[in-house]
């Protein structure tokens, strides 16, 4: 009696401290919407996007958190290659969401079991770059992060037919593109010709580079399709973010209302309205202006109604854009497709914006019960079931399943190897340390290049970062503390030390690129030793420091009991019904 009671105290005091009676906690009473979708692509990724009027420097920003709890994490740096005439590019298959055990080698050096059979005609010259579960950066500064956003269901073609998954297409893109516009053309062309999906559903990517970022949008068209039907393999959209405009992409498709003629804007497949035409998804003789989103994800959450599930697309506009005084109620298909932020954004703004946990707000998973005496904001990250109900919990930007954070920053002032850069961190990002790798580096830390959810590794980076994370759950609101520090001082110089970087390494580069390429290089990959080195003590220090749930006061060398809040400490005496200690008697 006492788990039930508890479970009911809990759902009551959800409801009241966490929602305050805002939000429907139930997701299958949100009126169109599908609960299924809601939960897929709640636990997906996470992309913002800054045109270079829109950031402080003038650099094109991009984020992809790859959000996933069970990826593969691991990274490869990709050298440039030539090759002779009639050359074939052969095509696999990658599942986002398999990984492999470390003992079978390296993931992007076993891969040949997902040959699809497929080569197409290799080109004189592969771009180098850099990539993880996607490609992030090529030679040309060309930059990617991905984002789920699903389809309707019978556009799911999760057959061996289509050749092209997302992964895949990422690649090619890095390969073979100088801009943005040219790799979403390159990827639209390949998967109408030879089709897309196999494990991926409809995704979102943002395609960037020094000038322009745009928001690219493929979807899969049937499991029933076939290269020899003569029909589209995909259908796919574009649409580019004003220079002066900030947007972002939270598992939800954002481009809305097309102009095709309008060039400079919007590029599209040839069935991009003629497919849900015939599927019945649009009826050109409604009166209405065809929309992309509503034709091809029509969907009715707000933050408000998903109880927080779907709050990331309204925390992202009300952080940039607070005046505007955007309310949760908003359903997230009619928030605009970008706006302009009231402040200028730097790269480290963005960096701090991939942390953000909704603090201060209606959801805020640290609040109340959810967050526990020490407001830990990952508990029930998932949501949870009472009663064979499910309810939802607030899906935050930083969720603290993420394999890895990618921001990208694309910068036209300097020649490409200097004025790309990927900003990379491993793990939970409030609990991570940002490191830039430069895209004109040579190679990347061994550390980088293996590891495993399921075997603790010292020689792996992810693990760093993993262990620290480990030793801050318990007494999060202490343990973030001396986090906080360790990231303002690394993070910090790598800011500080970037303008002194890029001055020396372009005056190498007009005498020698190949020396600054070199200098690069060993800066990038010092730095990340160290940070590394660095987040391996910090979890030993916070194993100490936090050991059998006491304080031992590491500067005093004194061992301190942990004050629990008088709200926690209230709650556990009236459900315990503890009694207190008899007064002692007067003498």
């Amino acid at each position: 009696m006492k788990v039930k009671k508890l479970l009911i105290f809990v759902t009551i005091l959800l409801g009241v401290f966490l929602f305050n009676n805002t939000g429907v906690l139930d997701a299958e009473k949100c009126d169109g919407c599908d609960p299924t979708l809601a939960e897929v692509r709640a636990d997906a990724c996470t992309v913002i996007m800054v045109g270079k009027k829109a950031s402080v420097d003038g650099s094109v920003i991009s984020t992809h958190t790859c959000d996933c709890g069970l990826c593969d994490w691991t990274w490869r740096c990709v050298p440039p290659a030539d090759h002779k005439p009639g050359a074939k590019r052969k095509i696999y298959h990658y599942n986002q969401f398999k990984t492999k055990p470390p003992e079978q080698g390296l993931r992007w050096d076993n891969f040949e079991d997902g040959y699809t059979g497929l080569e197409i005609p290799q080109v004189p010259h592969n771009y180098g770059y850099l990539h993880g579960m996607f490609g992030y950066m090529n030679d040309n500064q060309v930059a990617i992060g991905e984002s789920t956003v699903g389809n309707r269901d019978k556009m799911e073609n999760n057959t061996p037919t289509p050749k092209f998954d997302i992964t895949m297409l990422t690649f090619i893109a890095m390969e073979r593109s100088k801009t943005a516009r040219e790799a979403i053309k390159i990827m639209g062309d390949l998967a109408v010709k030879y089709g897309y999906g196999f494990t991926d559903s409809g995704e979102m990517l943002s395609v960037s580079d020094p000038n322009e970022i745009w928001i690219f949008e493929v979807l899969p068209v049937g499991p029933l399709w076939t290269p020899d039907s003569g029909e589209p393999g995909a259908v796919w959209c574009a649409q580019r973010v004003p220079d002066d405009h900030v947007s972002v992409c939270p598992n939800e498709s954002r481009i809305g209302e097309i102009n095709l003629k309008n060039k400079d804007y919007f590029m599209a497949s040839e069935n991009v309205m003629s497919y849900a035409v015939k599927k019945g998804y649009y009826d050109p003789k409604s009166g209405k202006s065809f929309n992309w989103k509503k034709a091809y994800n029509p969907e009715n959450y707000s933050a408000a109604n998903s109880a927080g599930s779907r709050v990331r697309m309204w925390r992202f506009f009300d952080l940039v854009a607070p005046s505007k005084k955007f309310s949760p109620k908003t359903l997230n298909q009619d928030f605009p497709f970008s706006v302009k932020p009231e402040k200028k954004l730097s790269v480290y703004d963005v960096i701090k914006m991939t942390r953000d946990k909704c603090d201060g707000t209606l959801y805020d998973p640290a609040r109340g019960l959810q967050g526990g005496p020490f407001g830990n904001p990952n508990r029930l990250p998932y949501g949870f079931t009472y009663n064979k109900r499910k309810y939802n919990t607030p899906r935050i930007i930083a969720v603290n399943r993420a394999e890895y954070v990618a921001v990208t920053q694309c910068r036209g002032d300097y020649p490409n190897p200097i004025g790309g850069i990927i900003w990379l961190a491993f793990g939970s990002q409030d609990t991570s340390c940002y490191m830039p790798l430069y895209q004109g580096i040579t190679r990347i830390p061994a550390s980088f290049k293996f590891g495993d959810h399921w075997k603790f590794d010292r020689k792996s980076a992810r693990w760093a970062f993993d262990y620290v994370d480990y030793h801050t759950q318990v007494y999060y609101s202490l343990a973030i503390k001396h986090i906080r520090k360790a990231q303002e001082k690394w993070e910090g110089k790598a800011m500080e030390k970037i303008p002194v970087i890029d001055k020396h390494a372009l005056k190498l580069y007009k005498k020698d690129p190949v020396k600054a390429r070199e200098y690069l290089t060993d800066y990038c990959c010092n730095n990340a030793n160290l940070v590394i080195d660095t987040w391996w003590d910090l979890g030993d220090e916070l194993l100490v420091r936090y050991n059998k749930l006491w304080h031992y006061n590491i500067e005093e060398r004194k061992r301190e009991a942990i004050k629990y809040p008088d709200w926690w400490l209230k709650e556990l005496i009236r459900y315990n019904n503890l009694k207190p200690q008899p007064e002692k008697k007067k003498k």
